[in-house]
């Protein structure tokens, strides 16, 4: 058996991607140009920080709305700094070339966008400086990356979130996410949608790759920026919304484990995630088991605002044709 059959045989048959447009490097190419070596630095440490971006498509419209870009291209600055890494363009700039690059592939669905940084040089060695580093953008059509409408089945995970002692959880590091995906797979595995992962102390961190809010007694609750999650910019949004539109409160403070069996409603949310009622944890009902009043709503005002049907929230996308 040859190796590049074995190979197929150990992993499966691997999907083609779309020979679209990307950014890399300062040009525009097609994604199959693109040729990043065995030895790239990055695919072995994990020294590598991105975003996720999405832009909606609204058919009504004929028009594409880029959401929140430049608030993720902050975001990814601020990692590139805690990863000693250097974002060669400036955010106004960055915005623009994934204008650019959802233009020549001209979507017409709903899309993900995934600006990546990484540490390029071809070379052994476990550091961060002195490496040659590199840049890219592409793009997918995307639908849900979670179930959103009839709810998620939750468990709590044995694995636990790592402290920013160990590896800052609000920077996007690549290599951070292995324990994101432990935590999935566990769940999946174990018949359940997602996981929810604890602290090292024990207190409620985020979902593998969403953070979490909990509705209790008329207030939203969720954890605070010191409980190792990622600063979410839908996070960001929502806490703007429940705030404004909801008129409800919101409090940011440490949430024990037992807390998300006794709260009334309960979601996850993210870029990828968008707003996802969660209906179960650990096999105990989440208030009456069905999507939350509240999480209905909120998830109605924020659909309408990321498709560019709310004038209100006008500010938060970029028109992209």
């Amino acid at each position: 058996m040859s190796v590049e059959t074995k190979s197929k045989a150990a992993s499966g048959k691997r999907a083609v991607h779309p020979n679209t447009w990307v950014y890399f490097d300062g040009e525009f190419g097609r994604y199959h140009d693109i040729k990043l070596g065995l030895m790239t630095h990055a695919l072995h440490y994990g020294t590598g920080v991105f975003e996720g971006i999405r832009a909606y498509w609204n058919p009504k419209q004929e028009q594409l709305h880029l959401l929140q870009a430049p608030a993720h291209y902050d975001r990814l600055r601020r990692s590139a700094n805690i990863m000693r890494l250097t974002l060669p363009h400036s955010t106004e700039e960055l915005v623009n070339l994934t204008v650019e690059v959802l233009r020549r592939n001209q979507f017409k669905s709903d899309v993900y966008i995934r600006p990546l940084l990484f540490t390029a040089g071809e070379e052994i060695g476990v550091r961060l400086h002195n490496i040659a580093q590199s840049f890219l953008i592409y793009a997918i059509p995307f639908g849900n990356y979670v179930e959103i409408e009839g709810g998620l089945r939750c468990m709590v995970s044995t694995w636990r979130r790592v402290p920013d002692q160990s590896l800052p959880a609000r920077a996007k590091v690549t290599g951070a996410y292995a324990q994101s995906a432990l935590a999935k797979s566990e769940a999946n595995e174990a018949g359940y949608d997602e996981a929810i992962v604890l602290t090292v102390d024990g207190h409620v961190s985020e979902g593998s790759a969403e953070n979490l809010f909990m509705i209790k007694d008329g207030a939203f609750v969720t954890p605070p920026v010191t409980d190792d999650i990622l600063e979410g910019v839908t996070r960001t949004l929502l806490i703007g919304l429940i705030k404004d539109e909801l008129g409800l409160p919101v409090i940011e403070r440490s949430i024990d484990r037992t807390e998300l069996y006794a709260c009334d409603e309960l979601l996850l949310c993210g870029t990828g995630a968008q707003v996802a009622p969660v209906i179960e944890v650990d096999r105990r009902l989440v208030g009456n088991g069905k999507v939350g009043e509240f999480t209905q709503e909120l998830q109605n005002i924020y659909f309408g605002a990321v498709r560019g049907e709310s004038a209100k929230h006008k500010g938060w996308t970029i028109p992209v044709y």
